[in-house]
Parts: structure tokens; C-alpha cells; sequence
């Protein structure tokens, strides 16, 4: 899952790159958590448009959002069976811009979060879902979630799970709703080609949400205690041989809604 993010890229590179009509200003990011404010794109009357939503989606049918599950990923394999999800994605595909996101490696303890971006810094495209839930009594709040699809080679030894990334050729496609069908549109969802992005060990302050700093970025010594409590660098287990053999892969049991 993705359960962490930036978006520190300036207004204007994230505007050139998404062609929206507005001009937003906003500052950067480094810690977007879920149920705050996120950054989209969406397709309204044939045009791109930058707009706000609350990170947890809530579809419209849900009577009281309170006691409704925060579903801030949706899993790419299920999202045209999931009744959360289905209508959002035919009708109301989105983006999400961000510059990196977060995730952890569960294999150590302290589990070790890393900072993920691509190679090159150019921002990156999340493939989402958006909603708009109507109060009973009148009021209305947009509320999205991003997509999730198995982890690609580089990231497997991190997490099983990684962002759905778009390329800017798929972004016309994505949006069109109108045009194109949910089904042609999944097959956009897949795992990021290796080599695309970069990987670092940064410092466990990330865990709260309190925090948003560009300190949450910088690389930090990445040696941690295992569960059988020996040190190892990177989260590797320890080894007689000298050949460097990896991290170990995350759980695939891992649960969808856990943070860290």
C-alpha cells in the first residue's frame, strides 16, 4: 500500500507537467498523510483541472462516513469488482500528483522506512479514484483514494505493493471517462518498469504526521535490529557470504490499512 507521500515540486513544474487550467499556489509537502488534503487531477467538460480532495475515499452511497473503513489505496486487481470502487472508476478517474512516496520495509525492526522518487526527479503521476459524498442535510466533501498494484522487481524487497504510476501518454486516456471504458482503462495498471526509480533509507520521524520537513528525505544510516535482534546494514539479513544478497521480501500478508 501507500500510505505516505510528497508533493514538493513547485506549482509551476507540477502545472506544466499536468496541464490544468488553474493557477494554484500551495507550499510543499513532505509528509501527506490520509484524511488530509491531497492534490488532484481530474477531466471536467473536456479540460484538465487541478482541484482538493480529503485522502480516504468515501463513496456516495455510504449513509455515515464516521463508521465507514478510510479506504485510502484501492487495489488495482479488484477495482472493477469492488462496490467502493467500480462506479468511481468508470465516471471519476483522477490523478494525484506527488514528487515521492514513502514505504516500510517490515522485515526489521524498527521497520525502516524508505523514500521513493524517480531517477531523473521528475514528479510522479498516482493513478486514482475521486467520489463526491452529499450530506443528508446538505454539504459535500471530495474524497479520493490512489491505486495500488503489485510491487515491480525493485521494490519487492521493500513492500508488495507499490503506487499505480502513469506515463504522461496515458494521462488523456485515464481522464476520459467518457471515452474510455474502466475495462481498456486497467490495463494502464501496472508495476513500474525497474530501474525508473530511486531508493532511501530515511529516518523514522516520518511515522508521525506530525512532522513535514525536508529532513524527512535526507538519507539516513539505514543499520537496524532485526527481530532476532543481530545488526544489519539496510535491513539485510546477516550472511556468511561476502556477495551482497538483498533485503528480504516483505510479507505478502501484509495488512492493507497498516502504516508502518
Amino acid at each position: 500500500m501507500c500510505g505516505r507521500y510528497t508533493l514538493t515540486a513547485s506549482p509551476e513544474e507540477v502545472r506544466e507537467l499536468f496541464s490544468y487550467i488553474e493557477q494554484p499556489n500551495f507550499p510543499p509537502r513532505y509528509n501527506i498523510a490520509p484524511t488530509q488534503p491531497v492534490a488532484l487531477v481530474k477531466n471536467e467538460h473536456g479540460q484538465r483541472h487541478f482541484a482538493l480532495a480529503r485522502w480516504g475515499l468515501v463513496p456516495a452511497w455510504v449513509k455515515d462516513p464516521a463508521s465507514f473503513t478510510l479506504l485510502i489505496n484501492a487495489r488495482a486487481e479488484t477495482v472493477l469488482e469492488k462496490p467502493s470502487f467500480k462506479v468511481a472508476m468508470r465516471h471519476r478517474r483522477c490523478i494525484i500528483p506527488a514528487t515521492g512516496f514513502y514505504e516500510w520495509q517490515r522485515t526489521v525492526s524498527p521497520k525502516q522506512p524508505y523514500y521513493i522518487e524517480a531517477q531523473d526527479g521528475v514528479p510522479l503521476a498516482f493513478a486514482g479514484l475521486w467520489e463526491t459524498w452529499s450530506h443528508p442535510e446538505g454539504g459535500e466533501i471530495d474524497t479520493a483514494a490512489m491505486i495500488t498494484v503489485a510491487a515491480n522487481g525493485d521494490m519487492a524487497p521493500i513492500h508488495h505493493r507499490m503506487p499505480a504510476l502513469l506515463h504522461p501518454d496515458q494521462f488523456d486516456d485515464w481522464l476520459d471517462t467518457g471515452s474510455v471504458m474502466a475495462r481498456e482503462a486497467v490495463s494502464f495498471l501496472k508495476p513500474a518498469p525497474d530501474g525508473v526509480l530511486r531508493f532511501t533509507p530515511v529516518s523514522t520521524r516520518v511515522n508521525s504526521a506530525d512532522h513535514d520537513d525536508p529532513d524527512l528525505i535526507r538519507e539516513t544510516d539505514p543499520i537496524a535490529k532485526t527481530q532476532s535482534g543481530n545488526l544489519t546494514k539496510a535491513g539485510r539479513k546477516p550472511t556468511k557470504s561476502r556477495k551482497n544478497s538483498g533485503p528480504a521480501k516483505a510479507s505478502k500478508d501484509d495488512d492493507q490499512l497498516d502504516l508502518f
